[in-house]
């Protein structure tokens, strides 16, 4: 018996460690969340030791600092390779939340959110949504790898079904930052003999 396979649950809480680390906003995140006592409460619990993998069924409520993750059913596990680490929670919607450091919300919500731990992606599936101070991405599909810091975000590409994109002006304009002058440009000037 492998050292994985004895403690499913000290893995399933390193994965759920793992998930709310890599889901707070890095540099906007409160700092203090990662150090405080994670809690699960579900209505029930397994773990299939063979298989590597704990469920939490819901509701499902985990909580850590001001970190917030609701869902109807939660799975960590390691799959038969042994590569890759992984949690789903699953919902109608799953929600995950979290305060900022300027005190604004940061949420996500899907049918299905999916972290791997080994490439670092989060994974909205189905009614995907993330929002940060009123911005917003919203699609079918949103990928976000957090170590590279790339999102893709995708549609079904049926009907009117589209990947929304919204920005909130303060968000991209910063009015109180100070006005940057643009560099004088030099006149030729002749001079009269």
């Amino acid at each position: 018996m492998s050292h994985n396979n004895r403690h499913p649950r000290a893995n399933a809480a390193l994965l759920l460690s793992g998930l709310l680390c890599m889901l707070s906003i890095p540099a906007m995140a409160k700092q203090g969340d990662l150090k405080q006592e994670l809690k699960i409460a579900a209505v029930s619990q397994s773990a299939d030791i063979k298989n590597n993998q704990i469920v939490f069924n819901g509701p499902v409520t985990i909580v850590q600092g001001t970190i917030n993750i609701n869902a109807d059913e939660l799975r960590a596990f390691t799959p038969q390779n042994g590569v890759s680490k992984r949690l789903i929670a699953t919902g109608k919607p799953a929600t995950f939340s979290q305060e900022l450091d300027d005190g604004n919300i940061g949420t996500a919500s899907a049918n299905e959110i999916s972290y791997d731990l080994a490439t670092t992606t989060l994974t909205l599936t189905g009614n995907a949504k993330l929002d940060q101070a009123g911005s917003q991405v919203t699609g079918n599909l949103i990928k976000y790898n957090i170590k590279a810091q790339e999102l893709i975000a995708e549609s079904t590409g049926k009907g009117q079904d589209r990947v929304i994109t919204i920005i909130q002006p303060e968000n991209f304009q910063d009015e109180s930052a100070p006005k940057q002058k643009l560099p004088e440009i030099p006149v030729n000037k002749q001079i009269k003999p």
